[in-house]
């Protein structure tokens, strides 16, 4: 018997092919995959040192959940879902994200949820698709939800959630303004459209020199900031714990048209515009006025 991490290990009646118990396993003790195993029940959530016995095998990761026997129960039904609702992968990629930016180290991230920094490295860097149990383990571990992980809010605006029982809305200072700016991610700039109508629109943008810039294109909507006094506003929301914060900075906009600046600026880009296709114009805003707000729970501001 050979096994991967991610792999499921299947106990069944040999007369009847009935499943009395499957798990995820999430640990190996060889490099060649041969038991014995760690196993992370579906049942129960425990996880379990198993030497598996004649009436268990191995359904791999890539075996198709249709391939399962039929009264399978749990392994067909909980597979099927898993399998169909993500990517495999993205889920990986979710987790890695969630986790550097609450500065946990894998090992304290695989602590939390219970399940080995080896298993936890292999679902952030491979195509994997972890059971139902590990997902909730680690939403848990990262104080998120299961859905969010699987990208289940991907098409729904943030800040759905409840809000704070007690909530303390806080100002911040101009430092972490710019501290939250950081630099580069995703902002709104606020604009009147070429048509005379006013217009907000998503731009992948830059901080450098304490000026914030965007690439577009010649004649597009954001390229109109350019020659007027405009806001541009970075925020974000945690779902999970709901809270969050906002950023807006409002000050001149220009064209930048030096070829060494353009240049200089092109060099210095951390992404290309995610909106994809020939973006080489760069406008520049120079903040004359910056300002932020904070939620967070009374009792978190007051230690602040």
């Amino acid at each position: 018997m050979h096994a991967h991490l991610g792999d499921r290990l299947v106990v069944e009646s040999p007369s009847t092919g009935v499943v009395r118990r499957d798990g995820e396993i999430i640990g190996l003790h060889h490099k060649d995959g041969t038991p014995p195993y760690d196993v992370r029940w579906s049942d129960t959530d425990d996880v379990t040192l198993v030497f598996p016995g004649p009436d268990a095998h191995v359904q791999h990761l890539e075996t198709e959940a249709d391939d399962t026997p039929s009264g399978t129960g749990t392994v067909g039904d909980d597979t099927a879902a898993s399998r169909t609702s993500a990517n495999p992968g993205d889920i990986g990629r979710r987790v890695a994200e969630e986790r550097r930016r609450r500065g946990l180290s894998r090992e304290e991230t695989a602590r939390r949820a219970r399940i080995s920094p080896q298993y936890l490295a292999y679902l952030e860097e491979q195509p994997s698709d972890p059971s139902t149990a590990t997902l909730f383990a680690l939403a848990g571990a990262l104080d998120t939800t299961a859905g969010s992980l699987r990208g289940g809010g991907v098409d729904r605006p943030p800040g759905q959630g409840h809000a704070l029982l007690h909530p303390r809305l806080n100002d911040l200072d101009q430092e972490e303004c710019r501290r939250l700016l950081s630099t580069h991610g995703v902002g709104r700039v606020a604009v009147t459209a070429p048509d005379g109508r006013p217009a907000v629109v998503p731009v992948n943008y830059e901080v450098v020199d304490d000026a914030i810039v965007f690439r577009t294109r010649p004649g597009s909507v954001p390229a109109a900031a350019a020659g007027d006094e405009v806001a541009f506003e970075v925020d974000h929301v945690d779902e999970a714990m709901s809270q969050g914060w906002s950023v807006l900075a409002v000050g001149p906009a220009t064209t930048v048209t030096e070829p060494d600046a353009v240049r200089d600026l092109a060099r210095r880009a951390h992404t290309e515009p995610w909106a994809g296709g020939t973006r080489d114009t760069w406008v520049s805003i120079r903040p004359t006025r910056l300002t932020g707000k904070r939620i967070t729970p009374a009792d978190q501001s007051a230690r602040r």
